[in-house]
């Protein structure tokens, strides 16, 4: 099997924002260091002129997700505040194509493909493998594969772009994405 970037592929970055590398309100340790590795992948899907599509948590204020609304989190990614950016040294093109989720007021997201469109977009586009990398692994990384996989799509889980907020949970999330049909990359 091919382990690079070829026509047809798509590369999707799961919300690599400040919130949820370390320092931020749901900070995963470690989780600045797959930066450069998806920037690697970004300057390739850049030189095949492939599409990068980046998702982000964008909640609105008082989300049903956060923890003072019931919810299991605390308040992370507010729309348009410095946690919700993008890291800064994450490198995406000006041409890449933002998902927005958790924008809902009756529901959460976790995966890009929950209601935005994504699959379409993307089966509109003749792509067929998606190489997918992110945070956090157990969470918004593995509803996303999990729904690539259930949308067509060749998954491929680029393993040194995905860091995990619990190691053991991290495990379970590999396995549960392997059985499903998720190709784990290094």
């Amino acid at each position: 099997m091919n382990k690079q970037l070829q026509t047809g592929d798509a590369l999707l970055i799961v919300d690599v924002q400040n919130d949820f590398c370390p320092g931020g309100k749901l900070g995963v340790e470690d989780g600045d260091t797959i930066v450069p590795v998806l920037n690697q992948w970004i300057a390739q899907a850049e030189t095949h002129q492939l599409p990068v599509f980046a998702s982000r948590d964008w909640h609105p204020l008082g989300h049903l997700s956060f923890s003072e609304q019931g919810g299991p989190w605390p308040e992370h990614c507010v729309q348009d505040t410095p946690g919700a950016a993008f890291h800064s040294d994450l490198q995406l093109p000006k041409n890449s194509i933002l998902i927005s989720k958790g924008a809902r007021f009756d529901k959460d997201q976790y995966s890009a493909f929950d209601d935005t469109g994504l699959a379409e977009e993307l089966h509109k586009r003749g792509i067929k493998r998606l190489w997918v990398g992110g945070l956090a692994q157990e969470v918004c990384v593995q509803a996303t594969a999990l729904d690539a996989r259930e949308a067509g799509f060749e998954t491929l889980l680029i393993q040194k772009a995905t860091r995990a907020i619990d190691a053991k949970d991290g495990e379970q999330a590999l396995k549960k994405m392997r059985d499903a049909g998720v190709i784990l990359q290094d």
